[in-house]
């Protein structure tokens, strides 16, 4: 008889884990109230870089053997995962190009032609920008990828399973091991008073013609990413609980990107709310023995970095699960 794993959760934490799960022929089912575009990670932009989750020391080894699984994804045509440029700006000063950073070929931007010898030349850009680097990073097109892990998934077995899990207790006892990828919903279901809903709003637009991603992490937060069918601009990193779309929100990101791209503001095709779970103490990903003795492992609090973690960190999960038993 085959070992069994209940997975709480269906973003990119919980798909992920799923295959990793029963591509080694274990009996996986994810119980999940949403699936697929209507979880936060469907809200995305979904460029590989680790931001807002901590802490660093954990995040920085775990974000670079996820590039790696991404960068042999993106061999995969069908996978949505690609190579992509993206820029990295600041408005004010210098911004530091990290040494995670350095190792993965990051080179330095030059926004005034003659201050850096030999780098890039950025002339469409207006000069609002200090300074910035580029790296090549993977870009994960959620519209693709979501489906794609989901299609693994089944493929190798598993089940998805609509359902509200309000406690771990819920899952059936036939269910060797649990996995609580749940989220933001983990401060309900872990009771877990250090996770914070961080609020990012991003609006899709038409397919834009630019080569690269444009990142400014300054105030006011600014991205666009291109990707396959579309362009996402962003964005919002605000501590809330409201996945209502802003109004306001959406007329200042299409705003800022359009007048940082130089182009009329384009037409919104929708606009998409997530709540990013930030975890204050860090990412938690351990392991937890319930009172019926069963194996429980958490793994949540991925921040603004879930699909920067997915791989490292189901692969943690499994790690764990085949020491422990």
């Amino acid at each position: 008889m085959r070992n069994r794993a209940a997975i709480i959760g269906a973003g990119v934490s919980g798909l992920t884990c799923g295959v990793v799960f029963a591509e080694r022929k274990w009996d996986v089912t994810i119980f999940a109230d949403e699936t697929g575009q209507k979880t936060t990670s469907g809200a995305a932009a979904a460029v590989w870089f680790p931001y807002d989750a901590e802490p660093a020391d954990k995040v920085i080894p775990w974000s670079l053997i996820t590039y790696e699984r991404l960068r042999e994804l993106a061999r995969d045509s069908r996978s949505g995962v690609s190579m992509l440029e993206i820029w990295q700006f600041t408005r004010v000063g210098q911004i530091p190009i990290p040494d995670w950073a350095k190792n993965l070929g990051a080179r330095p931007i030059s926004v005034i032609p003659s201050e850096v010898e030999g780098s890039l030349r950025i002339p469409a850009l207006p000069s609002i920008f200090s300074h910035g680097y580029a790296l090549n990073v993977p870009l994960i097109d959620t519209t693709i990828y979501l489906d794609y892990l989901a299609n693994r998934f089944h493929n190798a077995g598993g089940t998805i399973e609509s359902a509200h899990i309000n406690k771990v207790e819920e899952i059936p006892r036939d269910f060797d091991v649990i996995v609580n990828c749940a989220g933001i919903g983990a401060r309900e279901l872990a009771r877990d008073s250090e996770l914070e809903p961080h609020r990012g709003q991003v609006v899709i637009v038409p397919k834009l013609d630019l080569a690269q991603a444009i990142v400014c992490d300054d105030a006011p937060l600014m991205y666009a990413i291109p990707r396959t069918h579309d362009c996402v601009f962003g964005g919002t990193n605000s501590i809330s609980e409201n996945r209502a779309p802003s109004a306001a929100d959406t007329t200042a990101i299409v705003s800022e990107c359009s007048r940082i791209l130089g182009i009329e503001a384009p037409p919104v095709i929708v606009v998409k709310v997530g709540l990013r779970p930030f975890r204050k103490s860090g990412v938690r990903l351990e392991r937890e023995r319930l009172s019926d003795g069963r194996t429980l492992i958490h793994n949540y609090g991925h921040g603004g970095a879930g699909f920067t973690l997915s791989w490292a960190c189901a692969e943690e999960v499994w790690a764990i699960v085949s020491r422990t038993g």
